[in-house]
């Protein structure tokens, strides 16, 4: 155990105290050959972490939870879920939640790892993670934020000098992850399942003062708290839409009180415009298609509010009325973030909204008829409204269709400047992902490397990149994802 230099901070144990009912003490797996990967040098700062110093032994053991201050507590947190509609009592079964740290913003941020080894909760896995599937969280989660999208974050991967046993044996590897915090729609339904609503009045509590301290003055504090994250998750998931992510496992524990993105496990971005794509192996019936994914959301929202009833009115009838009042709440809101989101792709955030609307309603089957490239296509709109028609044009099939759109389009008068400032250049493009996690677990880090400057600058075309902007190759052929367990 050691101390971090002057200057890191410290770790706090507010969750492991405040809601020890929720909290299993645990210790992390040794690895028997640690080796940095990757280090996020700009969020450690941002943590007040020193990041010449997570470099050392002592920084290392920080990151893998090996070498923590005398008085951390790390411990594996308890939850449940809703797996593809089916309930059960869940918890990190291969994760730890090490502490809290305050960042330079003056908030609290959960440090936590995966891959770290089995805990009370693993339900017979080995508590072990891969490098691939690591280093595609650390990839895919910066990006996120690069994008403006609310998300968990990757400190590190580091190498454990241990193989994992999966289809075939894998190099295995531990993520360090950042997040507002880990409470979940699954935390309050594993609280509502004991029936301990004094356990879930705390929790609630606890929820209201780390993310909506708002709800705290309102007359009625738990009322308010469902009714910012109904908010939250609607403006995230539009925000997953607008820019063609696909999560891929929405089960409720992986659906965030705090509004941030988490698990990255089978998600990938949209190549050819489908909305019934679907990349994870496990998702064999479409429930976290592209398409579904508001639908998913509005489903575990009631869930939670199911979770809360206790707590929004004495009288259950009553109760289930707010709810359902709140969740509600859900459509218009996610229905006017997306709308607004997609006038402001098209450049038309000052143009007559219906009239836009409209453009958009048929834009979408003209996407899809030629299974054109999400990300591509709204860089080379943005092309055409300088006038350079021919590179969006030489996507679609239908020629007089797309014609005609674009001369209506054009007639509202497009913001170009505007339309670069939100349609990425550069996403995590799944042949670009696969290629990068293919190199590194040979131990090539430069193809990641390369990936990661284009996607963390994702709206500024740089030299040297122009593949990285490219729709894939013709034979890439179809993209399948898996969890990584």
């Amino acid at each position: 155990m050691t101390t971090a230099p002057p200057g890191t901070g410290l770790l706090r144990a507010q969750f492991a105290t405040e809601l020890e009912e929720l909290a299993a003490p645990w210790q992390a797996e040794e690895p028997p050959a640690p080796r940095l990967l990757v280090l996020n040098e700009p969020l450690a700062e941002e943590l007040g972490l020193d990041p010449e110093w997570l470099r050392t032994e002592a920084g290392v053991g920080l990151l893998t939870g090996n070498r923590l201050p005398p008085d951390a507590k790390p411990v594996a947190q308890a939850y449940a879920g809703h797996q593809f509609g089916g309930f059960a009592r869940l918890g990190d079964g291969r994760a730890l939640l090490l502490g809290e740290l305050t960042g330079r913003d003056g908030r609290l941020h959960d440090l936590h790892l995966k891959g770290s080894g089995r805990t009370p909760f693993a339900r017979g896995g080995d508590g072990r993670a891969a490098v691939g599937p690591m280093l595609r969280e650390y990839v895919v989660s910066e990006a996120m934020h690069a994008l403006g999208i609310p998300t968990t974050r990757s400190l590190a991967v580091v190498a454990t000098g241990r193989h994992v046993q999966r289809e075939t044996a894998l190099p295995g590897a531990v993520l360090a992850r950042v997040a507002g915090s880990h409470l979940r729609v699954g935390t309050f339904q594993l609280v509502r399942a004991t029936r301990d609503d004094a356990l879930l009045r705390r929790l609630a509590d606890h929820a209201i003062a780390r993310h909506h301290p708002a709800a705290a003055g309102d007359p009625e504090p738990y009322v308010a708290l469902y009714r910012s994250v109904v908010a939250a998750q609607a403006d995230l998931v539009a925000r997953w839409m607008l820019v063609g992510f696909v999560h891929g496992v929405m089960n409720t524990d992986n659906m965030t009180i705090s509004g941030e993105t988490i698990d990255y496990g089978p998600c990938a971005f949209l190549g050819a415009f489908d909305p019934a794509t679907v990349f994870s192996s496990i998702d064999h019936g479409g429930r976290y298609s592209y398409g579904n994914q508001p639908l998913a959301a509005e489903w575990n929202l009631a869930r939670f509010g199911e979770a809360l009833l206790p707590l929004l009115h004495p009288d259950l009838e009553r109760a289930v009325a707010i709810a359902t009042e709140v969740l509600g709440e859900f459509r218009p809101a996610y229905g006017a973030a997306w709308s607004a989101g997609m006038r402001a792709k098209l450049g038309l955030a000052r143009a007559d909204a219906p009239a836009a609307d409209g453009l958009v309603d048929e834009l979408l089957p003209l996407l899809q008829a030629s299974h054109v490239d999400h990300t591509a296509f709204w860089r080379r709109l943005g092309s055409a409204a300088r006038g350079e028609s021919e590179p969006v044009r030489g996507m679609f099939l239908d020629l007089a269709a797309i014609d005609d759109w674009l001369a209506r389009w054009r007639a509202h008068h497009p913001d170009a400047d505007a339309m670069a400032a939100v349609n990425p250049h550069y996403v995590p493009a799944n042949h670009l992902v696969e290629e990068a996690l293919a190199a590194a677990v040979a131990d090539d880090l430069a193809p990641l490397g390369r990936l990661l400057d284009a996607v963390t600058r994702p709206f500024t075309p740089r030299p040297g990149l122009e593949r990285y902007a490219e729709p894939a190759p013709d034979d890439f052929g179809r993209y399948q994802t898996f969890c990584g367990t």
